[in-house]
């Protein structure tokens, strides 16, 4: 019998096949181990599960109210979005500039989209440009949410992956980056920055609020 296919019984200590299930000189029973192959993939399985038990089938569009909506509010009463009142909103699968997305109690507004050649010691690769993408994040959960700039988000230019850049975080200005975290009915706001061609027609940013949930929710940003 190979070294490798054996092993020593742990009540009396005799060499026993691996692959027994019980010591051949004492007949104690012998416990086997998981692979590892089976216990990451009950790992999956198990997140799996987690995630899909969350509330919600995907994101869908917070619209914007009205300032007569708006006047209607008492100081006692919250804003409620017309789709809350009208039944339950349709899920979108893509936002734009300018549009609120809801995802399992959290909301992210995609304010604004700014372009950037840089500064006198910060500018981009030749044929690049900086672009800025600022989110707004309210958190209407219970439970604290963590946003991070290499986690929670994920980027395409034009079908192509795109990785944050922090020559592009340079040149943000006053506002906050988009890393930190989000206490229950509380907001955050910031920017995000990547390098891409300067004639770039499509940025796609994918923003994951929750890891476990396995759900995102993908802003698009077109150079018109």
């Amino acid at each position: 019998m190979r070294a490798g296919a054996i092993k020593n019984c742990k009540v009396c200590g005799a060499e026993v096949a691996k692959s027994a299930r019980s010591c051949s000189n004492c007949g104690a029973k012998l416990k086997k181990r998981w692979p590892i192959l089976i216990a990451i993939l009950v790992f999956f399985v198990l997140a799996a599960i987690i995630g899909s038990s969350g509330d919600g089938d995907g994101p869908k569009k917070v619209e914007a109210s009205t300032p007569a909506q708006s006047a209607e509010i008492t100081p006692n009463q919250e804003a409620e979005p017309p789709s809350h009142k009208a039944g339950a909103a349709p899920t979108q699968n893509v936002f734009y500039v300018g549009e609120t997305a809801e995802l399992e109690d959290v909301r992210v507004a995609f304010s604004s989209v700014t372009e950037s050649t840089g500064s006198t010691y910060n500018t981009p690769a030749r044929g690049n440009i900086f672009v800025l993408c600022e989110f707004e994040i309210a958190n209407n959960s219970d439970k604290e949410i963590n946003v991070s700039s290499m986690m929670s988000f994920e980027a395409y230019c034009d079908d192509y992956t795109c990785t944050f850049s922090l020559g592009a975080l340079m040149e943000k200005g006053n506002k906050n980056q988009l890393d930190g975290t989000v206490a229950p009915g509380k907001k955050f706001n910031g920017v995000i920055g990547y390098e891409v061609p300067a004639n770039w027609e499509k940025l796609e940013v994918l923003f994951t609020p929750d890891f476990w949930s396995g759900k995102d929710i993908t802003f698009i940003a077109a150079n018109d």
